[in-house]
Order: C-alpha cells, then sequence, then structure tokens
C-alpha cells in the first residue's frame, strides 16, 4: 500500500466530525461513509486544484493548505507544497508550521493530528461519577440478568453494580437504551504486529517501525470492537517493539486493551516459526528466538523479561499434518527442558504459555505446568487430566483455523484447513466432556483485527453454551492473564472495563459482533 493509501484507511478509521475539502471553487462536508469515502478522498486529494483540507471538532480545528505551485508531472498533491495549522474553536492557534513542508509530509501530520485529537475527544480523564444505564445487565458468574441494570463509576474502578445504584451530585447519566451492559471482552491470544496477508512475508518486508503503527492501529481496532485486555503472544520477528505498545497505552498516549505481552516467542532453529522456506543462502531471519537447549532457554528467557515481557511464549509444536484422516505433530521441547524454562520465568514472577497443538508436546507442556496449552488441537486423556488438575487452561483459537481453511492458497490447503478444523472440533468436545478449564483466545491478526468476536460463536457452535464461552472468557481469561479480581466481573472495585451489545448475549452469542459502547477504566471510547 503507498503512503495515499495508508493514509486514507487510517483517516477513514478515525473521521472527525466534520471533514471540509475544498477544490477549485467548490466546498464540500464529507461524512465517514467507508469505502465510498475513501474513494472519494482518494479523488480529491490527488486534483491539482486542491486548496484546502480541514478538520472540524467541538475541540479542535486543523488545516492543511497546499501551495498552488505545480508538481511535477505524474505526482499529483504529493510532491507539492503546504502548511499545517492546528486551532482552538475559539481562534486560538495552538500549533502554525508556517513554513512550506511536501504536501505528503503534511497530509500525513494531518492524519495523525485527526486521529490524536478525534480519540482524545473520548479520553479525558473522568472528573465526575458516570452512571451507565441500560435495559439489562448480565452477572458473568451466576447467569443472572439483571433489569434494568446501572452500573456506578469513580475514576477508573467500579464503584456499584445492580438494577439501581447510587446517582451522586453532578453524577454524568449514560443512557444506553435496549442493551446488555457485560465486562469488557477478554482475547488471550492475538498478534498485534501481524495482518492478514503472507505472514512470512510482511515479517521480512515489513521495518519493525512500520509494524508497531500498525500494532497500535490493530490495538485501537480490538478495544472499539470491545476488547478492553489482551493477551499478546508474539511479536513475531518485531523483538520488544510490543513493549513500547503495551507502555504507551498505559501511559494513555494511545487508545488500547490492558495488555500483557512476551516480546519474541522462542523457537528451536528449524521449528515452527523458523524461516524454513526461504533460500538458505540469504540468511532470512526466524520469526521467533533461537533456544535449543536449557542454557539457551534461560539466557533467551533472561532477554525476553529484561526488554519488558510480562510472560514467555514458547512454541513447543509443528509443524502440523494430518494423513488418513490422523492428526500428528512434532514436539520441540522435552518436559525437562520445558520445567527449567518454566522454572526460569518463575524466578521473576512469570508464566509460560505454549504453542501446542497435538501430543505428545502438550503432555509434555501440561507435565512441565504451563500456564495454558494454545490451539490444543490434540490433548490425549493423561494430558487433559493433568490440566484439569494442575488448571491450565486449552484455548482452542477456532476462529484463525476457519479463517485459513475459507482463505487457502490452493484448493490443496483448502481441504488440509477444513479437515484439520473438523479434527479440532471434534477435540474439543471431549476435552469439554474431560472439563479441561477453558479460556478464550482467537489468533487475530492473520484475519482482520476488530473482528475476533467470532471466536465466541464457533466456540459455542463446536460445544459450549453462550453463557460457558462468556465464563471462559472473562473469568478464566482474567485468572490467566494475572488480572483476576480486577477484571471480567462488573462487581466494585474492579476496572471500569465496560461494554454494551444489543439483546442478550446468554441467548444470543452473536450479539457481541454488535458492540455499541466501550468504556476501559472509566474512559468512554465509543459511544
Amino acid at each position: 500500500m503507498n503512503v495515499l493509501g495508508l493514509l486514507l484507511t487510517v483517516l477513514a478509521r478515525h473521521i472527525p466530525e466534520r471533514l471540509s475539502i475544498a477544490d477549485g471553487s467548490e466546498e464540500r462536508n464529507s461524512p465517514n461513509h467507508g469505502e465510498e469515502f475513501v474513494r472519494m478522498m482518494h479523488e480529491r486529494l490527488l486534483n491539482p486544484k486542491l486548496s484546502m483540507l480541514s478538520f472540524e471538532s467541538s475541540h479542535y480545528d486543523v488545516t492543511v493548505v497546499p501551495s498552488l505551485m505545480a508538481s511535477p508531472e505524474g505526482q499529483g498533491n504529493l510532491s507539492r507544497q503546504a502548511t499545517l495549522k492546528v486551532a482552538s474553536p475559539s481562534g486560538t492557534i495552538l500549533l502554525d508550521t508556517m513554513k512550506k513542508t511536501r504536501f505528503s509530509t503534511a497530509l500525513a501530520a494531518f492524519v495523525l493530528v485527526c486521529t490524536t485529537l478525534s480519540i482524545a475527544q473520548f479520553q479525558a480523564e473522568p472528573g465526575h461519577p458516570i452512571v451507565l444505564h441500560a435495559a439489562r445487565l448480565l452477572q458473568i458468574e451466576s447467569g443472572r440478568m439483571l433489569t434494568p441494570g446501572e452500573v456506578l463509576v469513580q475514576g477508573e474502578r467500579i464503584a456499584e453494580a445492580g438494577t439501581r445504584v447510587a446517582h451522586p451530585a453532578g453524577a454524568e447519566v449514560i443512557d444506553l437504551g435496549d442493551s446488555t451492559l457485560l465486562p469488557g471482552l477478554i482475547d488471550a491470544h492475538v498478534h498485534l504486529f501481524l495482518h492478514p496477508g503472507a505472514e512470512d512475508l510482511q515479517t521480512v518486508e515489513e521495518s519493525v517501525p512500520q509494524r508497531t503503527i500498525g500494532a497500535v492501529l490493530a490495538a485501537r481496532a480490538d478495544l472499539m470492537a470491545g476488547f478492553t485486555a489482551e493477551r499478546d503472544m508474539g511479536t513475531e520477528g518485531a523483538g520488544s517493539a510490543d513493549t513500547a505498545v503495551r507502555n504507551a497505552i498505559d501511559q494513555g498516549l494511545v487508545p488500547g486493551p490492558r495488555l500483557r505481552i512476551s516480546g519474541n516467542a522462542i523457537d528451536i532453529v528449524g521449528g515452527h516459526e523458523d524461516a524454513n522456506h526461504f533460500n538458505p543462502a540469504q540468511h532470512v531471519l526466524s520469526n521467533a528466538t533461537y533456544a535449543n537447549n536449557i542454557p539457551e532457554l534461560v539466557t533467551a528467557i533472561r532477554e525476553e523479561l529484561k526488554e519488558g515481557a510480562d510472560f514467555i511464549k514458547i512454541y513447543e509444536t509443528g509443524p502440523d499434518t494430518v494423513r488418513d484422516g490422523r492428526f500428528s505433530t512434532i514436539y520441540q521441547y522435552t518436559e525437562p527442558e520445558l520445567k527449567a524454562a518454566i522454572d526460569e520465568a518463575a524466578r521473576s514472577g512469570k508464566r509460560v504459555a505454549v504453542h501446542a497443538t497435538g501430543e505428545p508436546g502438550t503432555l509434555y507442556a501440561a507435565q512441565a505446568g504451563v500456564a495454558s496449552i494454545d490451539h490444543a488441537n490434540q490433548l490425549g486423556e493423561e494430558t487433559m487430566r493433568i490440566m484439569r488438575e494442575k488448571q491450565i487452561f486449552a484455548v482452542p483459537t477456532f476462529t484463525i483455523f476457519e479463517y485459513f481453511s475459507e482463505h487457502p492458497a490452493s484448493p490443496e490447503q483448502g481441504a488440509r484447513e477444513r479437515q484439520m478444523l473438523e479434527l479440532h472440533a471434534l477435540e474439543f468436545r471431549k476435552q469439554l466432556a474431560a472439563a479441561v478449564p477453558m479460556a478464550a483466545g482467537s489468533d487475530v491478526g492473520p484475519f482482520p483485527h476488530g473482528t475476533q468476536a467470532r471466536e465466541f460463536e464457533l466456540m459455542v457452535k463446536y460445544g459450549m453454551t453462550p453463557l460457558a464461552a462468556l465464563q471462559a472468557d472473562l473469568i478464566n481469561g482474567a485468572k490467566l492473564l494475572g488480572w483476576q479480581g480486577q477484571i471480567g466481573e462488573l462487581k466494585p472495585g474492579f476496572f471500569a472495563d465496560v461494554i454494551a451489545v444489543p439483546g442478550d448475549p446468554a441467548s444470543d452469542i452473536t450479539v457481541l459482533q454488535k458492540v455499541s459502547f466501550v468504556m476501559k477504566g472509566g474512559v468512554v471510547y465509543r459511544k
């Protein structure tokens, strides 16, 4: 995607209250109309008669004024000169570049300012109590539906929740009408640094700064979809760049979910995330950090923790194969090696999660005592027994398997992915029958961020009740992320992470794809 295409995509996602474009003698005000808006913007921004681009909101006015000097043939406005000005509605100048710069640079700054300021309007630290009122409130632990439902928010925490709460003097009441209040969703398996497309190529062709910008946008998309807490399961070759994303979110610089991050995942030479299909003479780097034995595991873990990781992610299996209807996969680390990794992480109060799809790798992981077995396509009887006893969570990530089956590179791959998904669903039912603890994670990244509520639908499709899927996500997810007693329920003292959806998610799980309101830490991000 070229620079203009990227800027248009960003601007379409963060449309301000009023956008004015003057080209020639005509001026138009442009609201957001999705793809139509992007096409219109592309046409007008390349119009050599463009004389003004402005953003107006209740808080700021931002204007880009290209010069009238002719641009080199074929380059359109991107090579023209421009100034950038930011002012308050009263006319106070907050920023004025004065000197002219390339129009493409001014446009990039314009988009950044529009994005930041339009988000900032929803991010002012609440200085007064807020009462959320809706037709219903779902109590996750009991499954009881309260009618109506109210939540009193004081600062970043919930003060009260029930059918009727106190309305302190000066409280702002937000009436969400015929909707259901429930805790912000949790995705226990995301990849903020990935986007749809060839995963092995994007990690090679795109720089870490470029991927970090994408991760910031991905975090915002997930938050706006109602996911207020996530576990990022590896940057796939971007090192500890997720530390910067997490910290920027925590400091209120950019919007996004609460994050637990792992930095780069850990893998063996020739393992699941190594650059196995490239020309060896090119020395293409692995998407994970190499560790081939216990000393190397200890060193890699210490490096990840030094750079800010909240937990350690290890690839334990792969590649996976299906032959004659039977699933098989290669293990990467033995049980003693995994135990050494877990002990080293525990020394700093951290835990280990593994990518593990089948036996014997899943058994080794359970015996060693990992926090979660992600994907869990195949679990043996002994593995399930240990997971139940140790309360090790399985994170099935159905959505990524469905996505790959529907977007194959070839018919043969499509057939293989469909068979993989079918076998996974059969195994999932066995795991439910064996009372294996479940958490919800989608593996979003290879498919579009902000669409991962599909995971709940698939968990229900393959055997869970809607309430059980919500409990796996919110109660178990809070435990897995280390925020038990902080998130996942609407109770006094918990973070005010609240979403609203139409209908009753305990009977129709699909409403989780229709989030209409998002609050995180007492701050309204979507309304």
